[in-house]
């Protein structure tokens, strides 16, 4: 048993209050894993797990209004001061044939319980009716050395749930811990076995790492280093060894631009991440070299467009949802625009950061920049141009229609986009005053494009524009 001491007060009260309601009916009744692991970190418990040797039928004669939600795997839903809890009772898993879900459990006493789990830092229990930590498995020591080790035979434990493989990795990164050697090799040699879980727990798993880490970029090579991201990622694996040129990337190849390029991001939430990951992920495919006088340099021609269509296929085949994989394309199709801000028409600049995903553009841009030659020059202008834009109610209602451009003499189709694109540039760029002057410009360009056309006999006074939505597309 463990020497390290807590008090209950650190747990949830109502957690408390389930558990104290257990004990008074004569029931074992402790909390389990993380909530405890983190306790003994100074962390504040997220999820309180409550463990007991009452079976269902049991904590539902002390909670008459409980539901069953797992029963054969004895997890029985409660409610207790307005909020459910869940209490599972104590048991040991006999067989496991998927990889996946025990096969039978049958209940058991909670020595049993703890070395059923998966790590020795989860399979610590806390018994608040005595304040003891109840520790089967070594847990307490290796939360103190800071190290994920798995409980007992390190490549059971994985056969068991090859999710494991990656949990080990995310309590790496997210605690700041180092694997043990026996539960790292076990990883190494099982690693091909992740891909006999689903995609969608493997998307979820991932993107935990990614979101939680404290350095994503340290996350992503020990990803690397256990062989998990050659089954899971490929594509990014394949940046590693990806020389850049060394004049805009002196940090080194594209594989360790991703990382820092990761580990740049300040709390990210799940696309932007996503969205780093891959941003440059389209480089290996466009990599060529050109020999000049000066000596090689090197090129990704297009590597954001193709880049765009490997995340799509990646996200997909991962099974995110049509609207996160629609993000990320899109910031991977076009973190390149930034270079070219300088050189932007105003409109252009208005309509990048008009567009609803420019915040996570924005700081895409700023960790791609941090992680090669740290100029933020573009990406404080762009930051500037959104917060004027915000201080504005809305963009203009474009003056000219495609009504107005057909009058002039513009050919009905493809052409008339156009011109409206043109139009509206125009007036954000405010060249005309009013609309007036705007259509008699028009008027004279069309012409000189469409000399051919003649021009309606109204062409003069075009109609005003029409309220529809169309007249907002070009925002």
């Amino acid at each position: 048993m463990a020497s390290l001491q807590l008090s209950a007060s650190v747990f949830d009260p109502l957690a408390r209050r389930v558990a104290a309601r257990l004990h008074e009916a004569g029931f074992q009744s402790v909390f389990a894993g993380g909530c405890v692991r983190d306790a003994l970190l100074g962390r504040a418990p997220k999820d309180t797990d409550i463990a007991t040797n009452a079976t269902p039928d049991e904590v539902a004669r002390v909670y008459p209004g409980a539901r069953f939600i797992g029963k054969a795997f004895g997890v029985t839903l409660v409610s207790e001061g307005g909020r459910y809890f869940e209490v599972a009772t104590f048991r040991q898993d006999i067989s496991y044939s998927d990889g996946r879900r025990p096969d039978v459990v049958k209940f058991a006493g909670a020595e049993a319980d703890a070395h059923r789990r998966d790590f020795t830092i989860n399979g610590l229990f806390y018994e608040p009716s005595t304040s003891t930590i109840l520790d089967f498995v070594g847990g307490c020591d290796d939360v103190q050395r800071r190290i994920v080790r798995a409980i007992g035979d390190a490549e059971r434990r994985f056969e068991e749930d090859h999710l494991r493989l990656l949990r080990a990795v995310r309590f790496a990164n997210t605690l700041n811990f180092t694997i043990a050697p026996e539960t790292f090799s076990a990883i190494k040699k099982l690693a091909p076995k992740i891909n006999r879980i689903s995609p969608e727990r493997i998307f979820t798993e991932l993107t935990r790492i990614w979101v939680e880490s404290k350095q994503p970029g340290k996350a992503l090579e020990m990803l690397r280093e256990t062989g998990l991201l050659a089954e899971t990622l490929p594509e990014v694996l394949a940046m590693a060894g990806v020389e850049q040129p060394p004049q805009f990337h002196p940090e080194g190849d594209a594989f360790t631009h991703t990382a820092l390029a990761l580990d740049q991001l300040k709390s990210p939430d799940a696309k932007l991440a996503w969205a780093v990951l891959l941003h440059d992920v389209g480089k290996p495919p466009t990599y060529t070299e050109e020999k000049t006088a000066e000596g090689v340099r090197i090129h990704f021609h297009g590597h954001a467009g193709v880049g765009s269509q490997m995340a799509d296929e990646i996200l997909r085949r991962l099974r995110a949802s049509n609207e996160f994989r629609e993000a990320v394309v899109h910031s991977v199709k076009n973190h390149m625009r930034f270079i070219d801000w300088p050189n932007m028409k105003q409109a252009t600049r208005r309509k990048i950061v008009a567009h609803p995903l420019f915040p996570m553009d924005i700081e895409l841009h700023r960790a791609d920049c941090l992680a090669s030659n740290g100029a933020l020059e573009t990406h404080q202008a762009a930051l500037k141009e959104y917060e004027r834009l915000q201080n504005e109610v809305t963009l203009p209602r474009a003056w000219v229609t495609g009504h107005d451009l057909m009058k002039l003499g513009v050919p009905e189709g493809p052409t008339i986009a156009l011109w409206r694109q043109r139009a509206f540039d125009a007036q954000l760029e405010n060249k005309f005053a009013n609309r007036a002057d705007l259509l008699a410009w028009l008027a004279e360009a069309i012409r000189a494009e469409f000399p051919e056309k003649e021009t309606g006999s109204d062409s003069a006074s075009p109609t005003p524009p029409r309220q529809d939505p169309s007249a907002d597309s070009s925002t």
